[in-house]
């Protein structure tokens, strides 16, 4: 479905938007209550990687399990599975899944023991998993490809006969992910020390010391709305709900990166407000996303709206991301004049030429990208192609956006 946004002006919203639960949040929990069924989760998820998730852990054992675009669920399952005993499993995915690496993580859980083998391209899925009872021990691990990695290992580490010694070769990449897994670990009552550069996580005994979650809303869903702020008048509030002043996600920078386009945020009783509160900008914005980079694109297309110069680096893990999304956004912001170069870790906006009257937007089989690029309908019509994509992680984005005054149709 391919729809086309038109004369977006942002009009108040009188009850608060409810963004969907952390898809971080929810994807690990769904983890550690198929560890433990007494756990339950509220605001759980609603996007389809959730979903998908939730489908492959109630599965049967000897089973076909496609986690369609959910590189989430590809890590996590693999772990999860490899410690399984009498789990024969086919894990696979879409196209794209196919060719994002997961070399790293099956190396590290094959020295720890687990029988994993590649039914077709070494180092990608999809991947033939036998499960068993697994001793664990010490492990040292390149994280700075992905987080993922280390929180896959993580989620399985205190149901392993020995624990397990977690080293890093190098700084790990998005790190407040491990931190979020970590902090879940602890809340449950695993032993689990995360310093000098290694986590030591011993085996999980006794009874649960909490058993019900809420899960907070999401930040990186929230960046969207930061972006229609920032790109309009002062004076502009949208208000969100199920928003905590200290949340486990780390695209909660957002409320502190946003600042730099004009726009402030105030927190009252579990919402949020933001508002444009200054016109005032930088000359150029240089940030380093290496431990947020699933706001790059929003943050990308709030400078092109902005026609606002930028230097975004530590981006190197976009380049596996459900697209090679550094390439994609050098694409498609080209479509709207921008003078804009890449290279494997880094994104430049030059300069920003006058916007086209209508531009069409591909979307990569990516959700980012759709969502990212809806903001600039305040400036210009914009027809996004494959707009059901955000289902991925934003089933209601649409809805939600049109409800603070977005105008769009199917075309």
């Amino acid at each position: 479905m391919n729809i086309r946004l038109r004369d977006f002006t942002v009009k108040p919203n009188s009850t608060p938007i409810l963004v969907p639960g952390s898809k971080s949040e929810s994807n690990r929990l769904l983890i550690l209550k198929a560890w433990h069924p007494s756990i339950t989760i509220e605001n759980l998820s609603t996007a389809v990687d959730t979903v998908n998730l939730k489908k492959a852990l109630t599965m049967p054992i000897d089973n076909i399990v496609d986690v369609h675009h959910a590189g989430t669920a590809m890590r996590f399952l693999t772990a999860y599975f490899s410690a399984q005993p009498g789990c024969k499993i086919t894990l696979t995915g879409s196209g794209r899944m196919q060719e994002r690496p997961i070399g790293i993580l099956v190396d590290a859980l094959r020295e720890l023991g687990a029988e994993i083998s590649y039914t077709s391209q070494k180092g990608f899925p999809p991947l033939y998993i036998t499960g068993k009872k697994i001793s664990g021990g010490r492990l040292t691990l390149d994280a700075s490809v992905s987080s993922q990695f280390v929180t896959a290992l993580l989620l399985v580490a205190p149901y392993l006969e020995n624990g397990l010694h977690l080293s890093f070769k190098k700084k790990p990449t998005s790190l407040p992910y491990i931190d979020m897994t970590v902090s879940l670990l602890k809340e449950i009552g695993v032993d689990c020390v995360f310093e000098n550069n290694s986590i030591s996580i011993a085996p999980f005994v006794g009874q649960l010391q909490k058993e019900h979650f809420v899960v907070c809303s999401d930040w990186s869903s929230a960046s969207y709305f930061f972006s229609v702020v920032a790109l309009s008048p002062i004076g502009t509030k949208i208000t969100l709900s199920n928003f905590q002043e200290n949340s486990l996600q780390g695209d909660a920078q957002i409320l502190e990166i946003y600042k730099l386009f004009g726009v402030s945020t105030t927190h009252l009783n579990g919402t949020i407000v933001i508002e444009k509160t200054s016109q005032n900008l930088p000359n150029m914005v240089v940030l380093d996303l290496n431990q947020t980079p699933d706001l790059a694109q929003t943050i990308a297309i709030t400078c092109l709206g902005l026609k606002l110069p930028c230097q975004l680096s530590g981006l190197h893990t976009l380049k596996i991301k459900e697209t090679d999304r550094l390439l994609a956004l050098k694409t498609e912001m080209q479509k709207c004049n921008a003078t804009i170069s890449i290279t494997e870790d880094s994104l430049y906006l030059n300069a920003a030429g006058e916007f086209p009257k209508e531009v069409t937007i591909d979307t990569y089989s990516d959700h980012r990208m759709a969502m990212s690029f809806a903001p600039m309908s305040i400036f210009t019509s914009i027809i996004i192609r494959d707009a059901k994509v955000v289902q991925k992680s934003y089933p209601n984005f649409w809805e939600d956006f049109q409800r603070i005054g977005l105008n769009w149709e199917v075309c």
